[in-house]
Parts: C-alpha cells; sequence; structure tokens
C-alpha cells in the first residue's frame, strides 16, 4: 500500500489535531447502538493518535438527513458506547463547524478525543462544498480518513477535506486497502473470484472488471440463472434475466478472450417453493425442469469443482451467495464452500478477501468470517473498488 500516505508517515503530531473521519453509520433501535463494529473498528486510529500526542476530533455522519438538522440521526447516542470502548472520555459537540466544535477541541486535553456532530447535518457535506470543507479544515491540523465505506462518494469530509490539510489513511482504511491490493491489485496467482446475488444487471461493471484480472469466476446465486438460459439449459420458473441473455453471451466471449474460465453450476438444488425445510432436489444441468420448479442453491457436483478451484487457486475474492442462503436447506453450497475457503485461509495456503453486505451475512451464517483473510463491511465502496472504479476518498489519500 505504498502508494497511500498513512499514519506511519505523519510526523512530529504531538499537540497537534486530528480531523478523523469515521464510519460511525452504526445499527441503533431506540436511541441506543444495537451493534458496535463500525465503533470498534476506529479504535486503533484513535489509540494511536492519541498516544502519538494528539487531540482526536471525529467526524461521521449517520443516516441521510439530507442536509437538515434532523434529532433523530444525531450522533450523541454513540457517546456512551465509544467511551465504553476506549476507556476514555468523549466530549460531544453539537455542530461539526463552527465556534463550538473549536472551543470544544481546544478545551479537551492532549490525547483527548470530540465526537462531532452528524457532518450530512449540513447540506455542504454531500455536495462536497468548498466553503465547508474549509470550515472543517479550521478545526485541524491533519487529516485522517478511517472511513473507507464512505470512500467512494466525494463529500467534503472523505475527499474535499483531504484537498485541504496533510491526509493519511487510517488503520482500518489501512487494512481494508492491504486486503483489497493482496486480492486485485498484486495477488497471488492462480486467482479465483466467486460472483453470486440476484441480478447480473447489477453486477455488470463488476463482472466486466473481474474476467480480465482472474484466471477463474465462479459465478452462483440467481444471475448464475441467467448465463444458463443465456446457453440455452433449462431453468424452469427460477429468478432470471431472460432479457440479459445476450449480454451474459457477451461477458462469457470476453472471459474466453481474456483467459478466464467461468465456472457455472454443473447442477443444481430445485424446490416449488423458498422456505424452510421445503422439499428439494437435485438436478443435472440440461434435465428438463417444470414451470414450477425453482433453482435455489448450486448443487453438490458444482460444491465440489469449487471446492477443488479452491484447493488450486492462491488468492479468492467473494462477493454474493450461491443461494438462498437465507433459507436453509439452500444454503449447503455457500456454507460447504465457505468452510471450505477458511480452511484454506487458516492454513495459510489462500488468501481468502470477502466483502459486500450479503457475502458478510452468509459467511457469518457459515461461521467462518474470523476465519477468512479479511472480510470488508463496506458494501458500496467493496462493490465499486472490484468494479475497477477509482474511489475519492481512497485517490485523496495517494502520496
Amino acid at each position: 500500500m505504498s502508494n497511500f500516505r498513512t499514519l506511519d508517515d505523519a510526523r512530529d503530531l504531538a499537540g497537534k489535531t486530528a480531523l478523523v473521519r469515521v464510519d460511525f453509520n452504526v445499527p441503533m433501535e431506540d436511541g441506543k447502538v444495537t451493534e458496535d463494529t463500525r465503533l470498534r473498528v476506529a479504535l486503533p486510529t484513535i489509540n494511536k493518535l492519541r498516544d502519538a500526542g494528539a487531540r482526536v476530533a471525529l467526524l461521521a455522519h449517520f443516516d441521510r438527513p439530507k442536509g437538515k438538522v434532523v434529532p433523530s440521526m444525531s450522533l450523541q447516542p454513540v457517546v456512551d458506547d465509544l467511551e465504553h470502548l476506549l476507556g476514555a472520555p468523549v466530549r460531544f459537540a453539537n455542530d461539526c463547524v463552527g465556534e463550538e466544535a473549536r472551543a470544544m477541541i481546544a478545551d479537551i486535553d492532549i490525547g483527548g478525543v470530540v465526537l462531532l456532530e452528524n457532518v450530512r447535518f449540513h447540506p455542504g457535506e454531500e455536495s462536497n462544498d468548498p466553503a465547508f470543507a474549509r470550515q472543517l479544515a479550521e478545526l485541524g491540523d491533519v487529516y485522517v480518513n478511517d472511513a473507507f465505506s464512505a470512500a467512494h462518494r466525494a463529500h467534503a469530509s472523505t475527499e474535499g477535506l483531504a484537498r485541504l490539510l496533510p491526509a493519511y489513511a487510517g488503520e482500518s482504511m489501512r487494512r481494508e486497502l492491504d486486503a483489497l491490493d493482496a486480492a486485485l491489485g498484486k495477488p497471488k496467482k492462480p486467482v479465483i473470484g466467486i460472483v453470486g446475488g440476484a441480478k447480473v444487471s447489477t453486477k455488470l461493471d463488476l463482472l466486466k472488471n473481474l474476467v480480465g484480472k482472474l484466471d477463474r469466476l465462479a459465478i452462483g446465486g440467481g444471475m448464475a440463472n441467467t448465463f444458463l438460459f443465456a446457453q440455452g439449459i433449462d431453468i424452469g420458473g427460477s429468478l432470471a434475466e431472460r432479457d440479459m441473455a445476450d449480454t451474459a453471451r457477451e461477458i462469457l466471449a470476453e472471459a474466453r478472450a481474456r483467459g478466464c474460465e467461468i465456472l457455472l453450476p454443473v447442477d443444481f438444488v430445485v424446490a416449488t417453493e423458498v422456505k424452510p425445510g421445503a422439499a428439494s432436489r437435485p438436478v443435472v444441468a440440461g434435465q428438463p425442469l417444470s414451470a414450477d420448479d425453482k433453482i435455489l442453491d448450486a448443487g453438490p457436483a458444482t460444491v465440489a469443482r469449487l471446492v477443488d478451484a479452491l484447493t488450486a487457486s492462491k488468492t479468492l475474492i467473494w462477493n454474493g451467495p450461491l443461494g438462498v442462503f437465507e433459507v436453509p436447506p439452500f444454503d449447503t453450497a455457500t456454507v460447504a464452500v465457505a468452510h471450505h475457503a477458511a480452511a484454506l485461509a487458516r492454513a495459510g495456503v489462500l488468501i481468502a478477501v470477502g466483502g459486500g453486505g450479503d457475502t458478510v451475512a452468509a459467511l457469518h451464517h457459515a461461521g467462518v468470517a474470523d476465519d477468512m483473510t479479511f472480510v470488508s463491511t463496506a458494501g458500496g465502496a467493496f462493490l465499486e473498488w472490484m468494479e475497477g472504479k477509482p474511489l475519492p476518498g481512497v485517490e485523496a489519500l495517494r502520496g
């Protein structure tokens, strides 16, 4: 990750104020944080700055107030949980710019922490207004972006501010960029990708980028049905984008031209209804199906093929489940492949990187999220990175 400035490049932070962009868009219910992963992720950066003698002012958004003050979208409920995790006091400022924020930052001791109010209460945040970015910059001496999940947005607190102060990647951002570089930037070959999910149309850019970077690409979930349909294979009444058949064939042709082997299901699990414990049966690809039959998971031969492909690979990047994993027994393929990938990662013979909301949920469902090399919770930013798109918040940190 030598192309990006990190906190290791920062010099003499003692007595300075670091403006740190974090992702505290945490799940809340009745004004209480219900899941604190995003708070925990920020701790290494906050503590590293505190240990260096800096004052820490945290910038974050919560929900979508659309440039207006919405009391129910205040960040204040985060304070108690953050204090508990840090084991240190956290002050709260009722605005992220202006005199109150400036005075509160000046009032804290060296190593102190202030959480500033929701940056999205200001319309200048999402419009990346230069004047608002300058107001933010007036509060600090250096800028640290530790919110990869917001790095695909060119907002004032993610991009504009980074152009006005010495800017560095935080520890969480560094870890994310290192993992993604290992998966797609300079990966150990052979590299395999697994892409699942419902629709080809939502992952066109992703598929087109990956076929030029991977040795093998396994396609699963509903989108695999579209590719099977495009090849004349009977998919019964399964979810598919039949109008995307030409596009699917174009992607297959591009993969052949780029030397990327596409792995589609060679068998699947079929049922007539999607409910827990529904009666199901395995079907070999090419066998006739009824209009009521729905392909809901990859079959055992497909799983065995994927297991062999993973064993022969050095790097895996995974986005999307292989079936309707939320409804057992249609989680079987996803869980089996996840277990094998995790075992290879634990053994140190596979760099296994996964990301995207459904992928994270599926890996947790399989009980292997902690065994993967890295699991990104960044959602849109992770997907855009996989699509090969530059992320404004990351580009602003380049050395």
